[in-house]
């Protein structure tokens, strides 16, 4: 399905001129090899450029359309007109010189094979070049000298002539691709991506620029020991892939990747998305809903407009596309590993019902929010931050909360256990309820009842509320109603204390209220009294919110323990609590 996928993905960017036919790909390439007619070097061209790397511009190779490289192992194997100085000159700096022996005669072949019935002077000055270098010499080629460091630290090389770079050469071109499309000495079989019969990839091409992984490339479809092969078939043989669709999907993939305002990262998951017909607008506005991404030109009511539009099957005009609901959509999330990737995620849907599933996330983390914060919404991002110690060394949420938290989100589904013990970790560490962790609870205990079909009587409607429920009775959401009265009490009767009795007893309230409450409300007690003589006023209305919530709790014992579920009750109620507190004061109220 994933390979199948990007193939299709391709064939659009093909269609309209977006990426590289059969048998050509970017290179990075650094240098250029001027050759005369005869094929003498006459000097080296630096082909670095300029580029923008975060908010700095640093000299980068340039990214040319290539004969598509060779994947290399172990041995000996020579790319045409593009490859390092150990084949083209056939010296380096690694001090093997026998390799770089068998690597210039490997590309002297390779060459003198595909261009020796090639009418062209580029063609001519190419094997000219092969025929008279002597990599003996090489070193000491003045030619070479300006550049000879950086040509030996690995760039890549190209031909260039007085017409022009010999890969632009028409009779050139037609020559390689006729020798990529031969269907050579390799087996012929059934291409389980296209179904059509020809021959088969026995090593496909690498994937670039996902993150963790190995700076060469890594595999998405290999087969390297004997237990993951059958029938007596060795490496990709095991999933017969044709020469087209391994050189389709692996073109697309690596295009998706290479675009890195548009590539996110979900843990330890490189994350890519695109749609079946390729217009870019898609993965645009889906990146700014779901993962937060800005959005230029675009105020947060206009995307609010297009997507409550497109959930309701209507198409919509972003960017110059318009944009059909039911148009198809993937995500896709890789790992590394070695030199291989694993799929973290792959997910398919229609654009409206990704976009569905967004909205419904969203309407379940939607919790009032302190004036201070600013965002409307909750990006992924957010949400994860909430799991990790924002003073540790390493603030990266684990790496398999991430995808499953996606998964869900994009599947409405569940949302996974370790999101909930994440966020309650956080709160017993620090203390702190804040929008994001009191938005997961509500979040992840909403969804759970929803998938039950029934109400949860520990964490109950009345308390999944987005703000303050002063009608709810339940005893957990009261008793963090009341701690945070309590809170307040000892604040104001005692400003600018360094620790609160938040600080001291806010786990112990929530697990064993029996034990702590008695102990708190004793307290204040005398906080109360101690406020009274300096603001009465004030004394007052809390002693009135102390009478209205023991009236809620109706004369009944403290519970002995709480267990997780009424943990959260408690710490949505302090929240609510906590924030009714802070609202404006023309706005209706709770306290």
């Amino acid at each position: 399905m994933i390979l199948q996928a990007l193939t299709e993905y391709y064939q659009a960017l093909e269609r309209e001129g977006k990426i590289d036919a059969p048998g050509w790909i970017k290179v990075k390439v650094s240098y250029a090899l001027c050759l005369a007619v005869d094929g003498t070097l006459e000097r080296v061209d630096f082909m670095q450029t300029e580029q923008p790397r975060g908010k700095k511009m640093v000299l980068a190779p340039q990214s040319i359309s290539l004969p598509a490289p060779v994947k290399r192992t172990v041995g000996v194997a020579a790319n045409f007109l593009c490859d390092n100085s150990s084949y083209f000159l056939g010296i380096d700096n690694k001090g093997k010189s026998q390799r770089t022996q068998e690597c210039f005669a490997a590309c002297k072949a390779l060459h003198e094979s595909l261009l020796k019935d090639v009418d062209s002077p580029a063609a001519q000055a190419v094997l000219a070049f092969f025929r008279t270098w002597d990599p003996q010499e090489a070193r000491e080629n003045p030619a070479l000298q300006e550049h000879l460091d950086g040509i030996l630290a690995g760039g890549n090389l190209i031909f260039r002539t007085a017409e022009g770079f010999v890969h632009n050469d028409p009779t050139i071109q037609q020559a390689w691709e006729n020798d990529y499309n031969a269907a050579g000495a390799g087996p012929q079989g059934i291409c389980l991506v296209t179904g059509a019969m020809g021959p088969i990839e026995n090593i496909h091409p690498s994937i670039k620029n996902v993150a963790g992984a190995q700076s060469s490339g890594a595999a998405l479809v290999s087969f390297n020991a004997p237990a993951f092969c059958s029938y007596g078939k060795e490496q990709n043989l095991n999933a017969p892939t044709g020469k087209y669709a391994s050189f389709a999907y692996t073109s697309a993939l690596n295009h998706l990747l290479a675009d890195r305002d548009h590539v996110f990262r979900i843990g330890d998951a490189t994350v890519v998305c695109w749609s079946r017909n390729a217009k870019p607008a898609y993965a645009a506005l889906f990146e700014g809903v779901a993962f937060g991404s800005a959005v230029p030109s675009y105020t947060e009511s206009d995307l609010r407009g297009m997507v409550k539009s497109l959930c309701a099957g209507q198409p919509v005009i972003y960017q110059e596309d318009k944009l059909d609901p039911n148009m198809d959509f993937y995500v896709l999330g890789l790992s590394p590993n070695a030199a291989r990737l694993s799929v973290r995620f792959f997910l398919h849907n229609t654009f409206k019902g990704f976009l569905d599933n967004v909205q419904a996330h969203y309407r379940r983390l939607e919790v009032v929010r302190p004036a201070y914060d600013k965002f409307e919404t909750l990006p992924l991002w957010r949400l994860l931050n909430e799991t990790v110690n924002q003073n540790s060394r390493d603030k990266s949420p684990a790496p398999d909360l991430a995808g499953e938290v996606l998964r869900a989100v994009l599947l409405n589904t569940r949302y996974p256990a370790t999101l909930l013990n994440g966020v309650t970790l956080r709160i017993r560490a620090e203390r702190e309820v804040t929008r994001g962790r009191a938005a997961i609870l509500k979040a992840y205990y909403s969804k759970l009842s929803e998938t039950a079909n029934r109400e949860n009587p520990d964490i109950p409607k009345e308390v999944l509320q987005v703000s303050l429920n002063p009608d709810a009775n339940n005893i957990p959401y009261t008793l963090g109603r009341l701690f945070s009265v309590l809170e307040a009490i000892q604040e104001s009767a005692n400003p600018g204390l360094s620790a609160t009795i938040k600080d001291k007893y806010f786990n112990s309230a929530a697990a064993t209220p029996a034990i702590i409450f008695p102990v708190l409300t004793n307290l204040a007690q005398k906080h109360l009294k101690k406020l009274c003589s300096s603001n009465r006023g004030l004394s007052i209305v809390y002693d009135k919110q102390l009478t209205e919530l023991f009236s809620k709790l109706d004369g009944t014992e403290y519970p002995a323990r709480l267990n997780l579920p009424q943990q959260g009750s408690f710490q949505l109620g302090y929240y609510h609590q906590t924030q009714a507190r802070y609202q404006k004061k023309e706005e209706p109220k709770h306290v």
